[in-house]
């Protein structure tokens, strides 16, 4: 396959079956090779046409105590009294920069997760 950018969603969609056809293909080698290449060139594409609006740090916070079972009691060593759990969660409070770096240390949230 001739390599080139990804202008339109057909060239999209044959660039997405030839990665398809080379799914597997060992590192290093022609079709190794090959395989990166598109996979850049698609998600070039993507970040283009389909761009994923910027999270929303509360969102974030209530997914992750979704995911872990987590109270709003547990979030009060990241976030403060119970009183300021509820202001941020809901959304009556932004959070501050401590906050912040203690939920990304103590919770493994992304940082890009909760800067809004």
């Amino acid at each position: 396959m001739k390599l080139k950018p990804i202008k339109n969603k057909t060239q999209l969609k044959q660039t997405l079956s030839r990665i398809d056809e080379l799914w597997g293909a060992k590192r290093n080698t022609e079709k190794g090779d090959e395989l990166d290449v598109l996979m850049l060139l698609v998600e070039k594409y993507e970040e283009e046409h389909y761009s994923i609006p910027p999270s929303d740090p509360v969102e974030a916070i209530k997914f992750l105590m979704e995911q872990k079972s987590l109270t709003r009691k547990d979030l009060e060593p990241y976030l403060g009294t119970r009183a300021r759990v509820s202001e941020v969660l809901n959304r009556k409070r932004n959070l501050t920069l401590p906050m912040i770096k203690k939920l990304h240390k103590g919770l493994n949230i992304p940082y890009n997760c909760l800067i809004a």
